[in-house]
């Protein structure tokens, strides 16, 4: 289960580096990176993303939710490798949407992680759970 916060910065060539505690819960030398539904990038595990994409998938395209969602997380979904130093490449159109230029803060959120510009991710705090 991914749990905690933890601020890290990119280093060239948009590398970011997973905390320990983060890559202690993944399986395997891939992740799979999306889009998030609000201005933050997604982490999974390949294992729960293939299950969270074929649920996802099982929802009729009639459905105008169902839509919705496939275009948001599939697009712009990308397979990461971790590096011997526990760094990934976060790709550029992710950056972009999350609006990452050097720092991040990195949330568990149980199934997956997210990694959110850090004012951003306070904005979000302070509107969902006031100040802090």
């Amino acid at each position: 289960m991914f749990l905690g916060e933890y601020k890290h910065n990119l280093t060239k060539g948009n590398r970011l580096a997973l905390p320990s505690k983060i890559r202690g819960e993944i399986e395997a030398q891939e992740i799979v990176l999306a889009r998030g539904f609000e201005e933050c990038i997604l982490g999974y595990q390949k294992s729960t993303w293939e299950e969270i994409s074929k649920a996802e998938l099982a929802k009729p395209v009639s459905e105008e939710e169902a839509r919705r969602i496939r275009r948001q997380l599939f697009p712009g979904a990308v397979l990461v490798e971790i590096d011997q130093q526990g760094r990934i490449v976060v790709p550029k159109n992710l950056l972009d949407y999350a609006k990452i230029k050097t720092g991040a803060v990195i949330i568990g959120a149980g199934d997956h992680f997210e990694i959110w510009e850090e004012s951003i991710w306070q904005n979000y705090q302070d509107k969902n759970y006031g100040s802090s």
